[in-house]
């Protein structure tokens, strides 16, 4: 179930940097549809999520890490929205890369992480 979760959130990056660079180079009907595809790996992102909650202990790093993963996903659709309107987004990708960092370390360094750290 680790080895799923992983590749849901790698997609979504990838989908995310495209859907960025699709809108920003003018495209936006395949920006669209790249952002509706990005809209379904986030929820399979949370569900992934929700079965590795469920196959261990709850403590309140696991639950801190669910939590900070949400809100990556959520700063990651407002970069998508503010983009599409042509709005700042520099202090959401601030923002976004630090919270990334702290939810990659988290998931990492926890017991079913794979000890980088």
């Amino acid at each position: 179930m680790t080895h799923a979760h992983i590749s849901t959130w790698a997609v979504a990056l990838i989908l995310f940097v495209v859907a960025i660079a699709l809108q920003k180079s003018g495209k936006a009907k395949g920006a669209k549809i790249v952002s509706m595809v990005l809209r379904l790996f986030y929820i399979l992102i949370v569900a992934t999520g929700v079965l590795l909650l469920w196959n261990i202990n709850l403590t309140g790093d696991y639950i801190v890490k669910g939590l900070m993963g949400i809100v990556v996903i959520g700063l990651m659709e407002m970069i998508s929205v503010r983009t599409r309107k042509g709005k700042s987004t520099t202090v959401l990708w601030v923002i976004f890369a630090a919270a990334f960092a702290y939810v990659l370390y988290l998931g990492f360094s926890l017991d079913m992480g794979m000890n980088f750290f």
